[in-house]
């Protein structure tokens, strides 16, 4: 575990699939996410794949919402190539 040491207050964060990611957005996250996915499943009519669809609906629904909430914290930076370098 890591701690960002930024103008931010200190969090922890670990390393997920080679990203860095914090704890709090994740948990918050997985708890958006299969939430209203399930709640999209239980309200479908039962009838066909409809379920499905709903389900799949909702998980689209859940990762809007969590965006939202989750921000992201990378800061990129452009640096001047120097272009008498490579003439």
């Amino acid at each position: 575990m890591q701690q960002f040491d930024g103008d931010q207050k200190k969090e922890k964060l670990i390393e997920v699939w080679e990203d860095i990611v914090s704890i709090k957005d994740l948990s918050l996250a997985l708890i958006i996410c299969p939430l209203v996915t399930m709640i999209g499943y239980f309200i479908a009519p039962n009838h066909g794949s409809f379920p499905l669809f709903f389900g799949l609906g909702g998980a689209l629904v859940g990762f809007v919402i969590a965006s939202f909430f989750i921000k992201p914290k990378r800061i990129f930076q452009q640096e001047d190539k120097d272009e008498d370098k490579w003439i």
